[in-house]
């Protein structure tokens, strides 16, 4: 497969920005192994294939057992997550699909805890 777009030579003042984003969430008390598994469900909502490989590689990496990253796409109907992460979960399905959720003030309650 062959990428569409090379984001790093198409928009490099874009790219300055997404790693702007990464290193301000580098220095946030969020742990690592977390901000991965968020990152690996967002990827699987937007169906980006290259994304699910590069986060799931990358929370490996953070010590993340396979079987919570197979399992991460039903998340709520498993027993491998705390209520952290689940709360992290619900969040991320919620601001990434926005526009069909309008994010519930529940989801925005447990998170914002």
């Amino acid at each position: 497969m062959e990428p569409r777009l090379d984001f790093y030579t198409a928009n490099p003042a874009a790219i300055q920005a997404v790693m702007g984003l990464e290193k301000a969430l580098s220095k946030s008390t969020l742990e690592k192994p977390l901000t991965e598994l968020v990152r690996l469900r967002a990827s699987q909502i937007n169906g980006c294939a290259y994304c699910v490989d590069l986060h799931a590689s990358d929370a490996r990496k953070c010590g993340e057992d396979n079987r919570r990253l197979a399992t991460v796409s039903v998340w709520e109907e498993t027993p491998f997550f705390t209520d952290r992460e689940r709360a992290a979960l619900a969040w991320t399905e919620a601001v990434t699909l926005v526009a069909e959720t309008r994010v519930p003030d529940d989801v925005w309650q447990a998170v914002r805890a």
